[in-house]
């Protein structure tokens, strides 16, 4: 059964373009490394909810925009092999917190076990 790593972030407004630059960077390595599919999705319908939302659970700025991204593998044993030659290839090797387009300290992320494949 497949295997989903999910994420949250907000992007400032002015470093969207930058965001999607380094998300086709990253999507071509995790693909090189064997995942399945590598998908960034910027919110087009996305409210701000009265208790929960996309928007609340990265305390969204009013110059940003919530972006969700997937990726999926195979299995979780893929996964956790697939990030870690991820985490040592040079070309994410030297990426920090602070060299992101996007504030790296309210991202949300995990991985998920898929539950219904239609």
């Amino acid at each position: 059964m497949p295997y989903v790593d999910g994420f949250i972030v907000a992007v400032p407004k002015s470093k969207v373009d930058d965001y999607k630059r380094l998300a086709r960077k990253a999507g071509k390595i995790w693909k090189k490394y064997g995942a399945l599919e590598f998908k960034e999705c910027i919110a087009d319908d996305v409210k701000k909810g009265k208790l929960t939302s996309f928007p609340r659970s990265v305390k969204l700025k009013p110059n940003e925009v919530v972006f969700f991204s997937y990726i999926v593998y195979k299995s979780r044993r893929d996964r956790d092999r697939i990030n870690a030659k991820v985490m040592k290839d040079p070309l994410l090797a030297n990426m920090t917190l602070d060299s992101m387009p996007f504030d790296g300290k309210r991202m949300i992320y995990g991985g998920f076990k898929v539950a219904v494949d239609l």
